[in-house]
């Protein structure tokens, strides 16, 4: 999270909006853009429903990140990635009304992205890994 809110203060007191810079050749970008919807600026405008599903979302996390039942370090490691991420682009929504991207990838046709964007990503993938190969057998080991 203060890696995300680092760059992003970086970005947006250093580029004008839509100006892109080259970090690696031909692999990684500085595209600045301000988001007002969701991912892939889904919805845009509805800062309600991101200020309300961003809400439900942490307190989700937490739960299962502070419960002893759910104790498994690929699985805190995936919640506590979703969670920070979910927390670094409210921060956003909080106090600009609008989540800044920056991230391009030169090397594929995708849309600009951010920090907190990426944790989340990590974050779920490592949450399905361990409910998809780990649970099962964590739950059986225990009978």
């Amino acid at each position: 999270m203060i890696a995300d809110q680092g760059l992003k203060t970086y970005i947006v007191n250093n580029y004008a909006i839509g100006e892109t810079h080259q970090v690696i050749p031909g692999i990684l970008s500085f595209n600045y853009l301000q988001n007002n919807g969701a991912a892939w600026n889904i919805l845009p405008g509805q800062m309600w429903l991101f200020y309300v599903i961003s809400i439900v979302a942490i307190g989700v996390c937490a739960y299962f990140l502070f419960n002893k039942k759910y104790k498994n370090p690929l699985f805190d490691t995936g919640l506590a990635l979703v969670l920070g991420g979910i927390v670094g682009n409210f921060i956003d929504r909080l106090h600009l009304k609008y989540v800044v991207d920056m991230l391009q990838l030169d090397f594929v046709n995708f849309n600009i992205f951010n920090i907190a964007d990426s944790a989340i990503t990590v974050g779920v993938i490592l949450i399905f890994i361990y409910l998809l190969f780990f649970d099962d057998k964590e739950e059986n080991h225990g009978k």
